[in-house]
């Protein structure tokens, strides 16, 4: 269990009424190993990771590899590239590799109708809700990779999860994403280290990436969303690349 005294599940009631049922069974060295959980921030709604390992097993060990093993490397990190960019994509190449698949989900509702001796007796028009290409599919858990996009597709995401999870397609979903305000503090402190061995003419202050910008996907975004119930009742894992996830390497 983690070092602190909250509960495996406690409700957190927030001022402005809303309610998160936000539990924290990533705190279990049984479910999430430390050599996983310590690289990361997390937040997580009905028992999420809990959920996943118990239900599907399988996938639940393939993100905790992918967490317990993947560590930001400056000469790709620091370096820009729109919403998706090196960081993203070597993330999605991680699960590709273990036989996650981007995929689009879609609904599609049918009604039949029934007299009181129960022969069918008509059927409704289908109804069809058309979903989005998720980053990553496999069984009955949804991942998307939300490094540097609108935040709005924090909405999609989560309510496209929630749709799912009532429908009984899906299992939890899990979003990963970054801690701006942690990673900020440290790409300026490895640029200004990588600036110190240039010839003063050649040094440039500016970081090489945007971690300023407030409207792009990040941790504090999805806290947000999550503690405002998007998801509704399917289990979510938020999982945020901070300073711990770096590996330890200067910039080259």
């Amino acid at each position: 269990m983690g070092s602190d005294t909250r509960s495996i599940d406690s409700w957190r009631i927030l001022h402005h009424g809303w309610t998160m049922y936000e539990t924290f069974t990533y705190d279990d060295n049984s479910i999430l190993p430390a050599n996983a959980r310590n690289h990361w921030a997390f937040i997580e709604s009905n028992s999420a990771s809990a959920v996943m390992k118990a239900v599907c097993p399988d996938e639940w060990a393939d993100i905790v590899e992918v967490l317990a093993t993947y560590r930001l490397d400056p000469k790709y990190w620091l370096k820009a590239g729109g919403n998706r960019g090196d960081i993203a994509e070597q993330i999605d190449d991680q699960f590709y590799r273990k036989g996650w698949r981007e995929t689009r989900l879609d609904l599609e509702t049918r009604g039949l109708l029934f007299d009181k001796e129960g022969r069918q007796v008509g059927e409704l028009p289908v109804i069809r809700q058309e979903g989005y290409l998720v980053d990553n599919f496999k069984n009955r858990i949804v991942l998307d990779v939300e490094w540097n996009a609108k935040d709005g597709n924090l909405d999609r995401d989560l309510a496209s999860y929630r749709s799912w999870f009532e429908a009984g397609i899906i299992s939890a979903g899990v979003i990963i994403t970054k801690d701006r305000l942690s990673l900020l503090a440290l790409a300026r402190r490895i640029w200004g280290d990588y600036q110190i061995t240039l010839p003063e003419e050649e040094r440039v202050a500016k970081l090489p990436i945007d971690l300023s910008t407030s409207t792009v996907t990040a941790f504090d975004k999805a806290q947000m969303r999550m503690r405002r119930g998007v998801m509704g009742s399917c289990p979510v894992l938020i999982v945020a690349a901070h300073e711990s996830t770096w590996n330890g390497q200067p910039y080259s």
